[in-house]
This record gives C-alpha cells, sequence and structure tokens, in this order.
C-alpha cells in the first residue's frame, strides 16, 4: 500500500513537471521579487517553482502591484498567488483584505494564512456583528471576511480601510449571483472609490467573460484552464463513462442506482467519490443506502475510527434525526453534507473526507461554491433544480463547471474524473453538448434590484460618499451593472428610492445637500434594509393590546431581512388557528384571508417562521423542530442568528425613538432567543457548558439559580444527566468566581453572526 502510494506522488510529480515544461513559461521561487523570508516560507513549503498559470500571473506584473483578474481552475494556486502580494505588499507596510463570500471559507482562508504569522505578518477574521465600528481590526495586517461584513466596515468608516494596499476578491465570479452579487459588487465600487491607489486581484475558477470583468476593474487578465491533476468529463450511459477525451471506462452495475455503482468502482479504485444532487433528501437517502454497501469495503481499522467520528457526532448537540442519520451513515465510511447540518457537523464530515477516512460525500450544490474538498471522482447526479416559478429547470453551466472542478486530490491523483449520468442516449448527448462541451454563461451584474438599492442608496447617504443626485449616480456609474448595461436603468430606479427615503423621514435635504436623519444613519448601520426599519418602526409605534413574544417574533419575520418558510399544505389550518390564537399581540394588522388572498399567503409564511421561532425560546426539542417545520440544524440557526439581528435593531430603534418601557422586554427576549429557553433558564444557561438541555435539567433538579448551584456539592451536580464530574468542576468554578466577585448574573448577549448551534446545548 505504502508503495502504491509512493509510486502514484512519484508519477505525479512527473507528469506535473512535464505539464510545467510543456507548458513553457516557469517561474521558479527563488527568482520571484518577493523578500528572501517569503522564499524561505515558500521552500519550507515545499514550493520549488510555479504553475504554469501562477507564473503568467507574475509575469502580468501581479507581483509589481498590478491588478489582475485570475480565472484558472480549482487547485490551480489562485490563492498563492494573492497570499504573495498581500505578504509582499504588508512586509512593505501595507495592509490586506481578503474577500469570501461565506463564513466557512473565511475560517478555511484564516487558517491557510497563519502560515505567514511566523513572519510576523497578524492575520484576522471577521464574519459578523455588523453594528460595529471595526476600530479593534485595524491592529491586522491581513484581514480575511466576509462581503458582507466589508460592506458593514465600509459604513462605519472604519479609519484603517484608507491604509489597505492589497484588496482580495475570491469566488468574484459571484457577481451573478442574485443573493450575493449585489454586494460583492458594491464593497469592490466602493472600495476603489475610498482608496484607488490599492491592488485588486480577483480569483474565480470559471469566467467566461473575464475580459469584462478586468476591464471594469482596470486588470490584467491571466485565463487558463492548466490543472495539476488532468480533469476528465465524461457521461455514464448503459455500464460506460463515454469521456470527452474519446477513452471509456465500464463500470459494473451493482445496484440500481448508479451513483453508487459510479462510488463503489472509484473505492475499489482506492479512491474518493462526491455524489452532488440538487436536493437535501436525495443527498442523505444515497448517502444512507451507499453506506450499507460501501461498509463492506472498510478494514477493522477504518471501522473502529469511522466509529469515533460517528460518537464525535453524537455528542456535539442534541441528538437529533439528522445527526443519528449522519453518524450511522459514517459507520459506512459516507456522509452527507448540506446547509441543514450545522457547523459542527459540516467541520468533522470535512475533516475526515480530507484524511481520507470518509470515502464518499453526498452533497448539495453549496459544497461546490464553499470549502476546498477534492476527490478523485465527482458524480452529478442531478442536474434539473425545482424553480418554484418555473418548475424544473437545468442548472447552469458555470454551476456544473464549479462542480467538475472538485475532481482530482492534488499530490494523490494523475486524474480526476467528473461524470454526468444519462438515461438514454438522447440524453447523453445533451449533457455532452451542453455542459462537457460548453461555455460557462455570461456574468451578469445583478445590481439593479430596488430592495438592493435602496439599502445602498442610504448607505451612500449615511456615510457621507455622496450627497446629491449626481453624487449616487457618479458612484453607481462606477459599478460593473453601469459598466455593462449603461446607468438609464439604475436612474429610473434611484427616483423612486430617494421617494421612499424622504418620505419615511430617513434623508432630507438641506441647503440642496442629501443628509441623512438620525433614523436613516442609525439604519444604516444597523445593517438592515430600510424597509425592514420601516416596518419595525410602525410595529414599535403602533404597538399591540399586550406585549408577547408572539408579537415580537411576528414583528421581525414580517421584514425583508428575514427568510420565508414554504408553506405545505397542512401548514394552512395549523397557521390559521395560530394567527386566530394570536391576533391582539401582533403589531401589524393581518390581511383579510378573502379581500387579499395571496397577501395573506405571505403572512402565513411569516407566521410559520415565527411559530418556529416561539417554540425555540419555550425548549421545544431541536428534533421536533426539524420534524414539523422540515428544517435542519443549521437552518435553526441562521434563523436565530437572523432573528437576534433584528431583534437588536429593534431594541435600537425602540432607543432611538425613546419608547424605553419596551427595552428590557426586547433585551430579555433577545437573551431567550439566543439561549432557546424560557426566560426561568437565563441565570443557568450563561455558564459555559451550559445550554438548553443541561439547564433544564439543573433547573428541574431544584438547582434553579447561581445561589443554589453554589450551595450543591461536585458529587451531586455530577448525577445530573448529561453533567458528569468533569462538567460538574467546571460549573462549580465558575459559580465560584460569580460569587466571589459580585458579577452580574445576567447571560451575556452573543456577538450577532458568532453562535453555533452547538453553543446553546
Amino acid at each position: 500500500m505504502v508503495l502504491l502510494i509512493c509510486g502514484m506522488i512519484f508519477l505525479y510529480g512527473l507528469v506535473v513537471l512535464f505539464v510545467i515544461v510543456f507548458e513553457g513559461c516557469v517561474v521558479f521561487v527563488k527568482d520571484l521579487s518577493v523578500p528572501e523570508v517569503v522564499k524561505r516560507v515558500l521552500s519550507e513549503l515545499g514550493y520549488d517553482s510555479l504553475y504554469p498559470p501562477q507564473s503568467d500571473a507574475v509575469e502580468a506584473g501581479v507581483l509589481d502591484g498590478g491588478n489582475l483578474v485570475l480565472a484558472i481552475p480549482t487547485a490551480s494556486g489562485k490563492t498563492l498567488i494573492a497570499e504573495l502580494c498581500m505578504v509582499k505588499s504588508v512586509l512593505n507596510g501595507g495592509k490586506a483584505v481578503y474577500l469570501v463570500p461565506l463564513r466557512a471559507l473565511a475560517s478555511e482562508k484564516f487558517e491557510d494564512f497563519a502560515k505567514w504569522e511566523g513572519l510576523g505578518i497578524r492575520v484576522g477574521l471577521s464574519t459578523g456583528d455588523f453594528d460595529s465600528s471595526g476600530s479593534e481590526l485595524g491592529r491586522f495586517d491581513i484581514l480575511v471576511c466576509t462581503n458582507e461584513k466589508a460592506d458593514s466596515l465600509l459604513r462605519h468608516h472604519a479609519d484603517w480601510i484608507s491604509k489597505i494596499s492589497v484588496i482580495v476578491a475570491d469566488e468574484v465570479h459571484l457577481i451573478n449571483s442574485v443573493d450575493r452579487g449585489p454586494t460583492l459588487e458594491v464593497v469592490l465600487a466602493r472600495l476603489r472609490q475610498v482608496n484607488p491607489s490599492a491592488q485588486i486581484i480577483a480569483l474565480s475558477a470559471t469566467i467566461s467573460n473575464g475580459h469584462q470583468l478586468a476591464e471594469w476593474l482596470g486588470a490584467k487578465l491571466v485565463l487558463s484552464d492548466w490543472r495539476p491533476v488532468i480533469l476528465k468529463e465524461g457521461v455514464f450511459y448503459n455500464e460506460v463513462i463515454s469521456y470527452s477525451d474519446g477513452s471509456s471506462h465500464i463500470v459494473p452495475l451493482i445496484d440500481p442506482e448508479f451513483s453508487i455503482c459510479l462510488s463503489i468502482d472509484t473505492i475499489k479504485g482506492r479512491g474518493q467519490a462526491l455524489i452532488f444532487d440538487s436536493t437535501r433528501r436525495n443527498a442523505v437517502s444515497i448517502a444512507r443506502r451507499l453506506s450499507s454497501i460501501l461498509s463492506s469495503y472498510l478494514n477493522k481499522g477504518e471501522r473502529r475510527a469511522l466509529n469515533g467520528v460517528a460518537q464525535e457526532i453524537l455528542r456535539g448537540g442534541e441528538v437529533t434525526q439528522i445527526s443519528k442519520q449522519l453518524a450511522s451513515c459514517i459507520e459506512g465510511g459516507v456522509a452527507f453534507h448540506h446547509a441543514g447540518l450545522n457547523y459542527g457537523q459540516r467541520k468533522i464530515v470535512e475533516e475526515h473526507f480530507k484524511k481520507n477516512l470518509i470515502k464518499v460525500v453526498c452533497a448539495t450544490p453549496t459544497l461546490a461554491a464553499g470549502v476546498n474538498l477534492p476527490a478523485r471522482r465527482v458524480v452529478i447526479r442531478n442536474y434539473r433544480r425545482y424553480d418554484s416559478n418555473f418548475g424544473y429547470r437545468l442548472i447552469p453551466v458555470l454551476e456544473y463547471k464549479q462542480m467538475a472542478g472538485r475532481a482530482g486530490r492534488p499530490k494523490y491523483d494523475i486524474e480526476g474524473e467528473a461524470v454526468l449520468i444519462a438515461k438514454s442516449a438522447g440524453e447523453e448527448n445533451l449533457l455532452r453538448e451542453m455542459y462537457i462541451e460548453g461555455a460557462p454563461e455570461t456574468i451578469e451584474s445583478k445590481l439593479a434590484s430596488e430592495s438592493f438599492l435602496r439599502t445602498q442608496v442610504l448607505a451612500t447617504i449615511a456615510s457621507g460618499y455622496a450627497s446629491d443626485r449626481v453624487g449616487i449616480m457618479n458612484f453607481l456609474g462606477k459599478t460593473f451593472y453601469a459598466y455593462q448595461f449603461g446607468s438609464d436603468f439604475i436612474e429610473i430606479i434611484l427616483e423612486g428610492i430617494l421617494t421612499f427615503l424622504f418620505s419615511e423621514g430617513m434623508i432630507e435635504s438641506r441647503e440642496n445637500v442629501l443628509v441623512a436623519t438620525l433614523f436613516g444613519k442609525r439604519v444604516s448601520e444597523l445593517y438592515i434594509d430600510p424597509m425592514s426599519a420601516v416596518l419595525i418602526r410602525d410595529g414599535l409605534k403602533l404597538k399591540a393590546e399586550q406585549t408577547t413574544d408572539v408579537g415580537y417574533l411576528h414583528l421581525i419575520s414580517s421584514t425583508p431581512n428575514m427568510p420565508r418558510l414554504y408553506l405545505g399544505r397542512k401548514d394552512y389550518k395549523e397557521l390559521g388557528f395560530f394567527a386566530d390564537e394570536h391576533k391582539f399581540e401582533l403589531r401589524a394588522n393581518p390581511p383579510n384571508e378573502y379581500d387579499d388572498p395571496s397577501d395573506y399567503e405571505w403572512f402565513l409564511s411569516e407566521l410559520k417562521m415565527t411559530y418556529l421561532l416561539e417554540r425555540w425560546i419555550n425548549e421545544v426539542l431541536e428534533d421536533q423542530i426539524i420534524s414539523q417545520f422540515n428544517v435542519g440544524s443549521g437552518d435553526i440557526l441562521r434563523f436565530v442568528e437572523t432573528a437576534d439581528w433584528l431583534l437588536y435593531a429593534t431594541y435600537e430603534i425602540a432607543k432611538l425613538l425613546k419608547i424605553k418601557e419596551e427595552l428590557p422586554y426586547i433585551q430579555r427576549l433577545r437573551l431567550r432567543l439566543n439561549y432557546g429557553v424560557k426566560d426561568e433558564l437565563l441565570e443557568l444557561v450563561k455558564l459555559a457548558g451550559v445550554g438548553r438541555i443541561r439547564g433544564r435539567r439543573l433547573f428541574d433538579a431544584g438547582l434553579k439559580t447561581i445561589h443554589d448551584l453554589a450551595t450543591v456539592e461536585v458529587e451531586e451536580l455530577s448525577k445530573i444527566p448529561t453533567i458528569g464530574k468533569e462538567l460538574a468542576k467546571k460549573i462549580k468554578k465558575q459559580v465560584r468566581d460569580i460569587t466571589e466577585n459580585n458579577t452580574d448574573t445576567d447571560a451575556p448577549i452573543l456577538t450577532n453572526g458568532q453562535t453555533s448551534l452547538t453553543d446553546f446545548k
């Protein structure tokens, strides 16, 4: 086995060396125009020369401060080029920011960049707490943050932003995304406005119109399809994978499910597989089926280690149907991965797949846009996705290319395979022509959304980046949207937005200068949609016949910033009863079921989220919430984080409006939301290691306060289920610290965006 691996690594090295030489231009590390200490770090990491696309980037002048759009395949070394530019600039007194679309990716990059700390470079990470000036982040030389966090920092005028010398935008093709694209686009435009001398490096694996992006950013374009691991793309039909290079491979049909056959074939060749499906349900179903088959291919050591990983999953918080299914799959060497898993579960899956302990991961496409998780064979099981407006639609070529790009493990595989599954000869031809031979769609700006522009126009005025219509249009005229489509349509939208902001008291004109009111400025700082702020303000003023949890939870659930839950057939009746039961508590007048059926359906969707959050704060078990609302632990966490953010905004708006009598209630509700508990447990759950489940068990055992815990012995405390001796000792130590120091026993507010669901247990 060892000889086989060594042989593969040797062959891999020969192939890479041959390809590099064949490609021509080779830049050696010793010849790079970076400080010697940087070359030493690279040498210690095993770098002797750069890959061809990296060499092209250097030849394009990126190490001399030139702007660059680097569009090269996954694992071809994009990040290293960005690191070299950032580190070189920092060692010369500069500062760098690395922008990513996802928190998981931010954490991964933060860990990667830690290798430079030996040179005295301080690396920081920031992904949450949008209502913060961010002044404390100025101590970092390289800051990794999400696009949203960068947007927030720009609104708060963090003083260190003017010192940024390098801006890196990872996954820049997501400008094409309706959800994430506008924020990234505006952040890049704003950073260029604030700091025009900063170097910009945009990274992506798939851009078909990179020349447009490069021209917009004033950058050179390096475009390449070179990969350190050869990518073979093919279609599986009638027991044969037919590859685009003319070769083929027979895969025995050992199961009616083709993705299982392809996975087992991969395992027999000592590889790993990623299976992508468009739905969570299918990903879980395939993983469960495959687990029972794959277990027979594992040796005793692997089974023992996988059992330990499964136990780690079950110890990570409340045991739910999802965690039990995941643990069961992992025992058989398979896992599923989707946004419904909590952060801890996803990290465990990723870690042990990278260690080659988990052999197959069945995932939704979110994984392809997230962390670096390559496999020898990538199977795209389903190339259609359901759209509520149009039914089933073909996935974009761009999305296929992102998934296919995960094929091939550098340093382990000579080749990687991306395989689509066809059920007929006609379908086989369609898949080959559309996806394997097809070019990714053109990246187009999605900025011209009234809801997004409403937020950005207010931010532009409130932050002092523009003071009149001309100034606002000058800025919007520098966006990628204006570059692609011109500014005429945006100008039309702008008039309506300004009218709205004037009428709602968020901006005013003083001697022909647009300025934000106190309300408008605070709304911008809170990083919420101005429409959300209007609904919250009006709800606070309207009040209700009684102040209740449901009233406030519905208020925030009615805002555009809160996600909507899908309404099933059974929901209409149950939510109708819920609406009748709580109608006097609501802080907004509900629509009439018969006069406004469409608005009423939207109202029920708001109520469904309200109901979920109400169940959470009343200590309904996570597993019951998962079953009732068809969500996952990760979904609950995201809903709680968003609700916490909106409750914080509600508190701040109430403070601004001087509605002081509501403040204590909102503060308490926010605490309950963060911990998922009734009011009576708040004193207990502030203790580290005590969450909603243990807190309830302590309370039911008669230990209802810090004082009660101070009087109980460790031995007696450890007998309470799920506590144990070690945790009992930790609890007692915390209690002693609190009582001896006379510390405030109110549970702390958790920072927005920095929690994990396991903290709530």
